[in-house]
Parts: C-alpha cells; sequence; structure tokens
C-alpha cells in the first residue's frame, strides 16, 4: 500500500505530497498530525516547502466529516487541536509553503490551499466550504481563512457554499495565481527555481516579516520593517 502522504527532500526543498487520490485525498485524523509533523521538519531543514497532491483532486476534506454523532465534548476538542495544530505548522513554518492546487479543494481542502503562503492554481481548481450544507458549522475552516480573505469574501464562502472557480477564488485573495489548465507543474517548478536562488535569511525574513505586520498598527509594522530589514540584509547569509 502506497503511503498516504509523501515527503521528498532535493537540496532545500522539501515537497509533500498529499497521496490517496482513490479518495480525493481526504486525511484521516491521524494524516493531519502526520502532515503537521512534515511541515515542522521541512521548516527546520529546507529553504522551501510544497505541498501538492496526487490524482485529478487537491483534497475534499477530512474523511471524518459528517461522523460527529454523539461525540462527548472533550473527544471534540482533542479532534479540534489536531486540525487546528496543523492549521498553525503553516503559520509557524520559517520558511515559505508553497502550494499546487488542481481539482477540487473543499473544506480542509480549501483550508489548506489558502494557508500556503503562496498559492498556484490550475484553471480546472474549484474551492469550496460546504460545511453548513452538511449542518456544521465551519468555525474551524473559517479560522484558516480568517487572516487570508476578506471578510465578504469569506461568509459567501461560508453561507453559500458554493463551489467558486479558480478566477474568482483569485479575486477573493485565497490563491496567488492561475495557470492554464496541464500548465500547473510547470508553473510550480518554475516558482520555486526562482525560491532556490534567494538565500535563506531573506526568505525567512521576509515570512517572519508578512507574519506578524499584519496585525500592527503602522507604526509597529514600519518600527518592526526598519529592525527585520537592517537585520536581514547587513547579514552575512543573505550575501552567501
Amino acid at each position: 500500500m502506497a503511503d498516504p502522504i509523501l515527503r521528498d527532500k532535493d537540496g532545500d526543498i522539501t515537497t509533500i505530497t498529499l497521496n490517496r487520490p482513490e479518495v480525493s485525498n481526504r486525511l484521516t485524523d491521524g494524516q493531519l498530525v502526520e502532515l503537521a509533523a512534515m511541515i515542522d521538519t521541512a521548516a527546520n531543514d529546507s529553504k522551501v516547502t510544497v505541498l501538492k497532491s496526487a490524482g485529478p483532486d487537491f483534497c475534499l476534506g477530512r474523511e471524518a466529516m459528517g461522523q460527529q454523532a454523539n461525540v462527548e465534548a472533550y473527544v471534540m476538542r482533542e479532534r479540534i487541536d489536531v486540525i487546528l495544530n496543523l492549521y498553525d505548522a503553516f503559520r509557524r513554518s520559517k520558511t515559505p509553503v508553497i502550494g499546487a492546487v488542481q481539482g477540487r479543494a473543499a473544506g480542509l481542502g480549501c483550508a489548506l490551499a489558502s494557508l500556503c503562503d503562496v498559492t498556484i492554481a490550475s484553471a480546472d481548481a474549484r474551492f469550496q466550504l460546504p460545511e453548513m450544507a452538511h449542518r456544521i458549522m465551519p468555525s474551524l475552516a473559517m479560522s484558516a481563512l480568517i487572516d487570508r480573505v476578506p471578510r465578504k469574501a469569506l461568509m459567501y464562502l461560508v453561507y453559500s457554499t458554493e463551489e467558486i472557480d479558480a478566477q474568482l477564488a483569485l479575486s477573493f485573495g485565497l490563491i496567488s495565481q492561475v495557470v492554464p489548465a496541464g500548465k500547473l507543474e510547470p508553473a510550480l517548478g518554475d516558482f520555486v527555481e526562482k525560491l532556490k536562488k534567494y538565500s535563506a535569511a531573506a526568505l525567512m525574513g521576509a515570512k517572519e516579516y508578512a507574519r506578524s505586520a499584519y496585525e500592527m498598527d503602522t507604526a509597529g509594522a514600519n518600527a518592526f520593517a526598519r529592525n527585520i530589514h537592517a537585520t536581514i540584509n547587513s547579514s552575512s547569509a543573505i550575501r552567501s
């Protein structure tokens, strides 16, 4: 049986591949833990992390979706913590996480696509938060998107439960770039090759600034920019 999540390290680049195409890359709670650990590991030994998936769809969410009846609250909290820790792995990663999305990305899959620092999507990609239609209030998925997309876009996804296409997802800020169907891998490869040319210090510094500055007032963001600019751009690492 093939591994449900693949990890490949090529020099400074770690590629993580969701590898359950037979179930549209739905993830069990155990696989969520494994994915978080892979992202944490990549953050410590790689310059860039790539998240992609096998098969026609990116990810259609958790395998346990819709099986929440008669679960005690304390058990539910443990399951929730598994999801939130995975979300946090994207945010706490020191290095950028680059996502590649084809086909459908629904529920957790939509959340993962949004959490990547840069998300390149095929023109055939589709995004959806279907939870309300399943009588689930999607605050967990919302927490992944809350610092990624504007409020009106988020509430439309939540309340409509409609599948949106890649161009609308781009206008929402859910993804970064749309490329023609069949061109996703070359576009991803070109982008990663560009990142390889940058120093790890510059990549990490840019992510550190973006992670914190959006929560600051203008004066604080300016002060942080001054300090991190001086620190990173005067280091020997950025010239190596």
